[in-house]
């Protein structure tokens, strides 16, 4: 009699809500999921029964971890390359791999190759730390002021980005403080765009490639509020446009798994534009499930977490096909009172289509803890309920009422 092949186990380097979500994909794919997780009170560690308790970006806890797993990926990208090399080396498959992940790790890195594909992107110019002011203020009269800073490595959720408002004290003592504290700094051109856009594909190792709907993104101070599948409004012709775009970029990096292209569409006369229309800017990269992809855990045939699961198994993947005309998603952010469950009655009863996540994360004021994801055909009615249940459950109240 023989014995059936036994399923891989998928090894997923960080405990956050990224994972915990993708546990639930692997439960109905029946592929077991290890977590590695920094203690047992994180996202995924409350959830995942393989979480093993370590710190990612040690060596011996990322080789320890990734003993037993047939394939390792990430939910950030914060696991330093080196390492990633070493896992790689000791014959354990990381996807994405260290080559591509450096893209998503250091803004600098991936400016020089987008620039290098012939990828639209914002001008930018390292700043050398060593004299850093001579150069930003000759990017400033080159490309005008004012000037987007950002670090190079390590900004999400709106740290790691400044904006210099011109020559002058205030942008030498930010910079020099910056500098001071060890951040490496590049500057980047403050582009007038209509809105944000993101586009999400997926590539597997054997090369296939799928790629969901472009979608709007609502940032607030830096964070993600708001994702409305697909983009209104977006000519079909720039769709495809975005998402030829980021399947290019897949395949020129080697992505394997998901990759999240948030991108500009800028002005007609803006940079990046296509003769009298719109254009695209790359603005980052994410090698990874994506906060502007939580909308397909409903809103799509595949969701992202278990596209991605499909992707680095090397897997066939799946429809990205929407389930309906329009889905927004909203996160929900953490307010002044942590008490979130007594919130519930109030949103499930006024509203029965709410699709509610929570993330098993300690309320802090700004902090994402949760999303709410509604679908339907009336755009402006989504918006509303979505916004409503979203501000509910922070504040108790709707955001209108809140002051």
């Amino acid at each position: 009699m023989s014995t059936p092949p036994q399923t891989p186990v998928v090894g997923m380097a960080g405990g956050g809500q990224l994972a915990r979500m993708t546990q639930q994909a692997a439960i109905a794919l029946g592929v077991p999921l290890r977590v590695l997780a920094g203690s047992p009170g994180e996202s995924a560690a409350k959830v995942v029964p393989d979480a093993r308790v370590g710190d990612d970006r040690a060596l011996d806890d990322l080789m320890a971890f990734a003993k037993g797993c047939d394939v390792v990926t990430f939910d950030h990208e914060h696991v330093p390359g080196p390492h990633i090399r070493e896992v790689e080396a000791s014959g354990v498959p990381c996807r994405p791999g260290a080559a591509a992940l450096a893209h998503a790790q250091d803004k600098l890195v991936m400016r020089d190759r987008l620039a290098a594909l012939g990828v639209p992107c914002p001008a930018y110019a390292p700043l050398p730390a060593s004299d850093p002011l001579p150069a930003l203020e000759a990017f400033g009269r080159e490309h005008g002021w004012p000037v987007v800073l950002k670090a190079t490595r390590g900004g999400y959720d709106g740290k790691g980005v400044w904006v210099a408002g011109g020559p002058g004290a205030g942008t030498a003592e930010l910079v020099r403080r910056l500098i001071g504290e060890g951040v490496d700094l590049m500057a980047e051109q403050h582009v007038p765009f209509r809105r944000e856009l993101a586009a999400l594909v997926a590539r597997s190792p054997y090369g296939q490639g799928a790629a969901y709907p472009i979608v709007e993104t609502v940032q607030k101070d830096g964070i993600c509020v708001e994702v409305i599948s697909p983009a209104p409004g977006l000519p079909e012709d720039l769709a495809a446009e975005a998402q030829s775009l980021a399947l290019r970029i897949a395949d020129e990096l080697g992505v394997t798994g998901l990759l999240a292209v948030e991108m500009f569409e800028t002005e007609a006369s803006g940079p990046g534009r296509r003769g009298g229309g719109h254009g695209l800017l790359v603005n980052e990269l994410a090698m990874r499930p994506h906060n502007s992809g939580h909308w397909t855990i409903e809103g799509a045939r595949t969701s992202q977490f278990e596209q991605h699961l499909r992707a680095v198994l090397d897997l066939p993947l799946g429809s990205t096909e929407p389930i309906a005309p329009y889905t927004v998603m909203a996160n929900v952010l953490g307010g002044d009172d942590p008490d979130v469950y007594s919130r519930y009655f109030h949103v499930m009863a006024h509203d029965p289509g709410v699709k509610v996540h929570m993330y098993g994360k300690e309320s802090r004021p700004g902090r994402k803890i949760g999303h709410v994801t509604v679908l339907g055909d009336d755009l402006a009615d989504l918006r509303e309920r979505a916004r409503h249940a979203a501000d509910y459950l922070r504040w108790g109240k709707a955001m209108k009422e809140h002051t």
